[in-house]
């Protein structure tokens, strides 16, 4: 497995397209506002050296028999499923943000499950493929970046009917030795800290849209790949002196535009090509594996209610009744998203290329809690956090030799408690909450793995309503003939 200064020293070696600002990024490994995001990532290399992480940062492969990263690991079962969302909680209270590997830790699995199913179908070799593309991950201890989401465009057409056909990633020419494919990935977390760029189709496909149903994996520095970094809230705080005004001084996290301008993939790395009765079916397997993977928002949510319970103290209101309540439906709040997580994993099933699957009920439910919970969390949080965390002066006026006395005068809170501790929490719980780490615990918790609404949709669709009427309507005396010619529609 790699340590994590030799991944640091592996992103060294990329040659990619970065812009920021309007600017060619150079040094993306040392840029300041980047750099936290590769320091998140570097985490999961480092935890993974750690003899007492070992048992939930670490797995056995079943190709090798070798021990790997988890991140690299293809679900043997129920346990590898808990203890997937089990690590997601260490890491996230570990780094307060998102560490980028999950996405594509999912996508993985879900391509080794519909590989096998559309070669059981149509007798291709898209599974042979990439269990080879899976060895070298494993072997080397890659990163990856699962990349489904595409810019969409209208959202009223289909992909054929866009103006632009690149506003959904396709195919534009096939050539003896691969493909060549143009588009954009949208939102892709930790995209230039990723050593693969793992891309599949970001809806059900019917046949007129064919050249869209397209799967493969290419270095991340392929030609023809541009990386454009998304815009953070408070994201510039990261270039100006001291560390305090950022919150998290250690770790971050960014989101990326990637543009595919005619790249070429070869064979052996495409895994769907116009397949596209299994476009929906790798959408579905890839959505449940990352819903269950918002288990880092509870590692997340350990952070900010830890930063909430300190700000109490240091105001000096941690007694108050109407506190100790807030703090204690911040737990509960927190701890049921825990249980989703672990519910859905615990009744997951095997599918029939022997991985390991959540239960896509319960991982929709789950998520469907993930887009409201944190914000209530964080809603709490800044109510106990008091009005000063929006306020508050820079960390420039408290070291400044002409109002940096005031700033230590009047911002100060119970005594004892240094006026730098108070202003750090609070710096903290605007970073979480409104900053830079907000995009992953709140906005990322809303449309991260599908927006609200696809979750209600595959509730819908899996919530088995006529056996919960037949138990009712049995328990209350209602013969089954009594209504035989209802259509048990609403």
């Amino acid at each position: 497995m790699m340590t994590a200064p030799q991944y640091e020293e592996s992103l060294r070696k990329l040659k990619l397209e970065v812009y920021m600002f309007g600017k060619r990024i150079e040094n993306v490994v040392d840029n300041p506002i980047i750099r936290p995001s590769m320091k998140a990532v570097a985490a999961t290399y480092e935890l993974a050296q750690r003899p007492e992480c070992a048992e939930l940062m670490t797995a056995v492969s079943h190709l090798t028999g070798k021990r790997i990263n988890r991140f690299c690991h293809i679900h043997q079962n129920r346990e590898d499923l808990v203890k997937k969302s089990k690590m997601g909680r260490m890491l996230g209270g570990h780094t307060a943000c998102c560490f980028q590997r999950c996405v594509g830790m999912d996508a993985l699995n879900a391509l080794s499950i519909v590989t096998y199913d559309i070669d059981a179908k149509f007798n291709t070799k898209y599974n042979e493929r990439f269990l080879k593309f899976l060895a070298h991950v494993q072997d080397n201890d890659l990163t990856c970046d699962g990349a489904m989401t595409d810019p969409k465009g209208d959202r009223s057409l289909a992909p054929t009917q866009q103006s632009d056909p690149d506003l959904y990633l396709h195919v534009v020419e096939e050539r003896s030795d691969g493909i060549v494919v143009s588009g954009a990935k949208v939102h892709q977390t930790g995209a230039v800290n990723s050593h693969e760029i793992i891309v599949m189709p970001t809806i059900a496909m019917r046949e007129e849209d064919k050249d869209y149903a397209v799967s493969f994996a290419v270095p991340s520095d392929t030609q023809g790949i541009t990386y454009i970094i998304g815009r953070q809230s408070c994201d510039t705080r990261k270039l100006e002196t001291g560390h305090m005004d950022v919150g998290n001084p250690f770790f971050g996290g960014h989101e990326a535009l990637v543009i595919f301008d005619s790249v070429f993939v070869p064979w052996e790395r495409v895994f769907m090509y116009r397949e596209y009765e299994f476009a929906g079916s790798l959408v579905e397997k890839f959505a449940s594996y990352h819903r269950q993977s918002y288990a880092c928002k509870v590692g997340v949510g350990d952070v900010l209610i830890g930063a909430s319970q300190t700000i109490a103290e240091y105001n000096g209101t941690a007694k108050a009744s109407h506190i100790k309540d807030k703090i204690i439906e911040m737990n509960q709040l927190n701890e049921t998203l825990y249980c989703g997580c672990l519910a859905c994993a615990s009744e997951g099933n095997r599918e029939p290329s022997g991985t390991y699957c959540v239960d896509t009920l319960l991982a929709n439910v789950h998520k469907q809690n993930v887009t409201r919970f944190p914000y209530e969390i964080a809603r709490l949080a800044q109510d106990i956090a008091g009005g000063l965390m929006v306020t508050l002066p820079s960390e420039a006026d408290f070291r400044s030799p002409e109002v940096g006395k005031w700033v230590e005068k009047y911002c100060r809170g119970v005594e004892g408690v240094p006026v730098e501790d108070r202003m750090r929490i609070l710096r903290l719980i605007e970073n979480l909450t409104l900053g830079s780490a907000a995009v992953g615990y709140l906005t990322e918790s809303m449309h991260g793995a599908g927006s609200p609404q696809a979750q209600r949709i595959m509730i819908s669709r899996l919530a088995d309503l006529k056996s919960k009427q037949q138990k009712a309507k049995r328990l209350c005396g209602i013969s089954p003939e009594s209504c035989a010619g209802c259509s048990g529609k609403g």
